[in-house]
C-alpha cells in the first residue's frame, strides 16, 4: 500500500519538480554564460555544467545546449607556460552530459555537432614521453598540442568517444561510441574502434 502512496505522491509533485528544475537551469545558464566571450540567442547551459578555466575564450552560436557537468577549459597559462586557447561551437550543437572539452590551442565544432555522453575533445596532453618527462608526476607535466581539434558540420560522436589533437572530423561523419580519433576523418564517413578505422565513406 506505501508503495501506490509513494507513486501518487510522484505523479501529483513531478510537474512541480519538473518547473523548479528549469527555474533552476536557466538561472545557472545566466549566471555561466555571462563569463564567456559570446553566446547566441536561445544557447542553453544545464545546472552543474562547469566552466572551469578561460570562458573568455570560449564562445557559443545559436540553439546550443549543453548537458549535465559537462566541463569546458581553456588553459591560457599552466605552469610557466602561456597559451592562447579557442574554443569555438557553432549554432544548433548538442553536447551530452558529463563531456570535457579541452585546448591550449583551438576547438572548432560545427554548426549541427551532436555529441553522446562522456565524450572527451582535447587539442592537448601532459608532455612528451622521453624518460625526462616520464619521471615527471604527469599533473606536472608541461602541456603540449599537436595541433587544433576541427570538428566539421552534422557531425554525431557516440557516447564515450575521444577526439585527440590534431585531428579534422568531415562534415556529417559518425564517430562510434568508445572510438579513440587520432587522424583524419573524411566528410561523410562513418569512423568506429580503438585506434579509428573507416567502415563507410559516402564520398566515395
Amino acid at each position: 500500500m506505501s508503495h501506490v502512496i509513494c507513486y501518487s505522491l510522484f505523479k501529483l509533485l513531478h510537474p512541480f519538480s519538473q518547473i523548479i528544475s528549469r527555474v533552476i537551469d536557466h538561472l545557472y545558464s545566466l549566471i555561466v554564460t555571462s563569463s564567456l566571450r559570446h553566446i547566441g540567442k536561445n544557447s542553453f547551459i544545464r545546472y552543474k555544467m562547469r566552466l572551469l578555466k578561460g570562458a573568455r575564450y570560449i564562445t557559443v552560436g545559436h540553439n546550443s545546449h549543453f548537458g549535465v557537468q559537462a566541463e569546458l577549459t581553456a588553459w591560457d597559462t599552466f605552469g610557466d607556460d602561456r597559451f592562447t586557447p579557442s574554443i569555438e561551437i557553432g549554432d544548433n550543437v548538442s553536447i551530452g552530459s558529463y563531456c570535457h572539452i579541452t585546448a591550449i590551442n583551438r576547438i572548432v565544432i560545427g554548426n549541427g555537432v551532436l555529441t553522446g555522453r562522456w565524450v572527451t575533445i582535447t587539442d592537448n596532453s601532459h608532455g612528451e614521453t622521453d624518460k625526462e618527462t616520464l619521471d615527471v608526476l604527469p599533473v606536472k607535466r608541461p602541456l603540449k598540442s599537436k595541433g587544433p581539434v576541427i570538428i566539421e558540420d552534422n557531425v554525431w560522436i557516440g557516447d564515450k568517444a575521444t577526439i585527440l589533437p590534431g585531428v579534422t572530423i568531415g562534415r556529417g561523419s559518425v564517430i562510434g561510441a568508445n572510438a579513440v580519433v587520432s587522424k583524419d576523418v573524411p566528410s561523410y564517413s562513418i569512423a568506429v574502434g580503438n585506434p579509428i578505422r573507416i567502415i563507410n565513406n559516402h564520398t566515395v
